[in-house]
């Protein structure tokens, strides 16, 4: 069984929800890349675990989006020889997604823009203005 991954004191993915697959992976290694499987594979199903309560469950969903298609959220590492040293990079991927996706974004305060710098584009604009003006071309008078 693998041990559960402790995000934060909220949530506790529960080891027995996690998936692992296992694949040959490209790159360096010659023979030994493409007879060994090291290519490492993680999924956890948020849309249906029970270790996440059901508001928590809708903002990672909505935070993580297109990181996890259909609730699924899967961390592939491929990027070692070692398929041992892959598993402990795809926990750890795992666990700072979640927490990344956990954190709250600061909530903005509204602010007005100052009175002179309003008067300073419109100076500005006006200034603008004058000078396309007598750019053109006299107007005939007929």
């Amino acid at each position: 069984m693998t041990a559960p991954i402790r995000v934060s004191e909220r949530l506790v993915v529960p080891g027995d929800e996690l998936r692992w697959r296992f694949d040959t992976s490209g790159g360096p290694g010659g023979q030994h890349a493409n007879k060994s499987s090291t290519r490492v594979e993680l999924s956890w199903d948020l849309a249906h675990t029970t270790a996440v309560p059901d508001s928590l469950r809708r903002r990672l969903l909505a935070k993580l989006g297109t990181r996890a298609p259909a609730g699924v959220v899967t961390v592939i590492v491929g990027e070692t020889r070692s398929q041992w040293r892959n598993r402990a990079m795809a926990r750890r991927r795992l666990e700072e997604l979640l927490r990344e996706a956990l954190r709250q974004d600061p909530v903005r305060i509204a602010t007005r823009v100052a009175g002179g710098a309003r008067r300073r584009r419109a100076e500005s604009k006006r200034r603008r203005s004058v000078l396309k003006r007598l750019r053109r071309p006299p107007e005939e008078e007929e």
